[in-house]
This record gives C-alpha cells, structure tokens and sequence, in this order.
C-alpha cells in the first residue's frame, strides 16, 4: 500500500524549520522560533536547495551538505561596486551612516523588487560633510563559492 504522507514536489506549499550556514556558522536559522513558509519553485531558496527537497515526506528533518558554488553560484568580481553617495542619498536618506559588514536594500531598478549588499568599504569624504562620497558594497550572495549545510524540517506539505 502506496504512503499517504505528502511529498514536496515542484509547486508544493511548505512550511518548515530550516538552517542555512557557511563556513562562518549560520547564516539563517529558524529552529528557534517561528516557522517559515514558501512554495517550491517560487525561487525563495536556490534551485540547488529545492531540488533536495523535492520528494521528501512531510515530517522528515535531515541535512545536506552542498558544494562550494552549486547553492549560490561561484563569487563574481564585477559584484563588488562603487556606489555613489548621491544614490545611497535617494536608497537611504541623507544622514544614514554606514560601517564595514552593514547590509543594504537597494531597490531594482523597475521598483518591483530589492537586491542587498554588504558594505566593503567607505570612500574618502572629499567635501566634509561627515559623510562618504561613495561606498564599496559586494552585491554577491554571502556564500558565494562556499559550501553550504542546509538543515531543514519539514512541519507541514500541501
């Protein structure tokens, strides 16, 4: 007799438990508190996570080691950017500050969406105005060309 238990294929409606971590530890991690919620094939995880999950029963909780590069591509150089203060003025307001490691939102370009950057290094202030004239932000997904442990439960699949 076939297993009545549902099984994650393309389209399902999840609701699971899910680790994320580099090699510098967690990059997210929900175990501790609520749930997350996503549809596979919505592209909320890479299509490197998804293809794990798929066939897997609703209950199961395992781990998946994932090679250098196949979950979030290969690091590229031309990711990491000058960006000007005039637009981080019109991204962030005119007296955000910024320090080394923050992550920003930066809208796309049609308004519809947001991509993020962490900040790599703050330019010279040629004005002094107490503020950068531009920002070195690297727009590459932090793990980018490393391995990656995804640890998922899966709570509920429909």
């Amino acid at each position: 007799m076939a297993s009545s238990t549902p099984r994650v294929q393309p389209g399902s409606f999840l609701t699971l438990h899910y680790r994320l971590a580099g090699p510098y530890g967690d990059i997210i991690n929900t175990f501790e508190g609520k749930p997350s919620t996503l549809t596979v094939g919505n592209s909320e995880l890479s299509p490197a996570i998804e293809q794990r999950l798929l066939g897997l029963e609703e209950g199961t909780r395992t781990q998946f080691e994932i090679p250098a590069g196949e979950a979030f591509g290969e690091r590229n150089p031309e990711m990491v950017r000058w960006v000007a203060r005039k637009l981080l003025v019109q991204v962030s307001g005119a007296n955000a500050q910024y320090s080394v490691g923050d992550v920003v939102k930066f809208p796309t370009p049609d308004g519809a969406g947001q991509y993020a950057g962490a900040v790599k290094e703050l330019g010279a202030d040629e004005d002094g105005d107490g503020h950068p004239d531009a920002v070195l932000f690297d727009f590459n997904h932090p793990l980018a060309s490393h391995p990656v442990t995804f640890e998922v439960q899966l709570i509920g699949v429909i």
